[in-house]
């Protein structure tokens, strides 16, 4: 295909990806940011093999690694201390793991790989295609384009999502998160994600998510679940108060809350279930969030992103024109993130919920079945993100899988 005029609206994780592949493959790109300045959103997330392979791809996985933590297991338990869930990578394939990585650092590598980044139209609010669908309309009035292509990656809440037609699903969870980073100091589960739980209705976690450029102090990225109409006044208990209430739910956090000196440390976090109606409509495109917003349960959301850029870049490749192109993307990517939106819809009331008899059915059940073989591998697989609907699988290159083999980061031991 021809270099295209392309505008990217939104420059998250999905939208850096997508500006840097697209742009490699000699397509002009313009990107919108609603914010003022260029900066992540989010303290840490869990980079997947899928989201490793996308890295990999784009020449991007050594630095990573060298910042990132490895993951080996994820781990919970309830208040009890009677585990809930325990997965390990090596089950599925002893040369896959997870990597804690820093939203910051994710930030920074895909910003300094792509040349234009200083060129991005920030502050700059895009909420609606223009009538023919090639140029786009600003919150000021202003007008953009006209473009051969245009891609909405602009987030759960998107302005662009109902431009693809109307959506099949587009509500927010009633549940929502604090989250902030942490010093890593004397934490003993360095190589794991470790969640506690009181039934369902309070939910801790701990992930390692290592180092960032220029700062190299390894960090954990600390989340604390709580119902999104209680978030606006979360603090009025009082800051010694929350905490005395998280270290009781899992007190290894005590220590480790000390670095926790005012609320305003503890952003907040709110999600979105959302299904578009279609992945594309003339010659826009959704990408990321906007086209499969879910919550974060099955740490999926990033990893997605990163491989829908991947896929847009290649079914441009593959075809003559937009059209075309725009329908094996969406094609593709349905058949890959639909089990996700699937599962993440119907798993997250069992972890964030005030359904006491959903949790007391979790304690007891959830660990057994992830032992039973044909569960254990469903969930593997879904952990990893190499489930490609009820029976398909997302083969991982053989390219990536022996240079994740000789290129793994310090495991360490596990720490039980």
């Amino acid at each position: 295909m021809k270099n295209l005029d392309i505008a990217i609206v939104g420059y998250g994780s999905g939208g850096q990806a997508a500006a840097l592949a697209l742009s490699r493959d000699g397509h002009r790109v313009e990107v919108f940011e609603q914010a003022p300045a260029l900066r992540p959103v989010g303290a840490g997330f869990l980079l997947q093999p899928t989201g490793l392979s996308a890295l990999w791809q784009l020449g991007l996985l050594a630095p990573a690694l060298g910042l990132g933590r490895r993951i080996d297991r994820l781990y919970g338990e309830n208040e009890g201390g009677r585990a809930v869930m325990d997965m390990a990578y090596a089950g599925l394939d002893p040369r896959l793991f997870g990597l804690g990585l820093q939203r910051n650092a994710l930030f920074e590598l895909l910003r300094d790989a792509w040349p234009g980044a200083g060129g991005v139209r920030v502050g700059t609010r895009i909420q609606a295609l223009a009538p023919g669908g090639r140029e786009l309309l600003d919150s000021a009035g202003g007008r953009h384009g006209p473009y051969d292509l245009i891609v909405a990656a602009d987030g759960a809440a998107s302005c662009l999502r109902g431009a693809v037609g109307a959506p099949r699903l587009d509500r927010p969870y009633p549940w929502g998160a604090l989250w902030c980073l942490l010093p890593e100091g004397e934490w003993p589960w360095r190589n794991q994600l470790r969640q506690r739980y009181r039934r369902a209705r309070e939910m801790a976690g701990m992930l390692p998510v290592g180092a960032r450029p220029g700062d190299a102090a390894p960090r954990l990225s600390f989340f604390w679940s709580l119902p999104a109409a209680a978030m606006p006044d979360w603090s009025r208990e009082g800051l010694p108060a929350w905490k005395m209430r998280a270290s009781a739910l899992w007190p290894d956090l005590a220590p480790m809350l000390d670095a926790v000196e005012d609320p305003a440390q503890l952003a907040q976090a709110r999600y979105r279930d959302a299904i578009p109606g279609a992945w594309f409509r003339g010659r826009l495109a959704l990408l990321g969030d906007s086209a499969h917003a879910m919550s974060p349960q099955l740490g999926q959301g990033v990893n997605m992103a990163l491989l829908d850029a991947l896929a847009l870049r290649d079914a441009l490749r593959e075809s003559a024109q937009v059209g075309p192109a725009l329908a094996a993307y969406g094609a593709a990517r349905r058949r890959h993130v639909a089990i996700y939106q699937f599962w993440s819809r119907w798993l997250t009331p069992v972890f964030q919920s005030e359904a006491d008899s959903l949790a007391w059915l979790r304690d007891r059940l959830f660990l057994p079945l992830g032992r039973l073989p044909g569960g254990r591998g469903q969930m593997l697989r879904v952990l990893t993100g190499t489930q490609r609907g009820w029976w398909g699988r997302y083969g991982l290159p053989t390219a990536f899988m022996q240079t994740l083999e000789q290129a793994q980061p310090a495991a360490g031991p596990w720490s039980n």
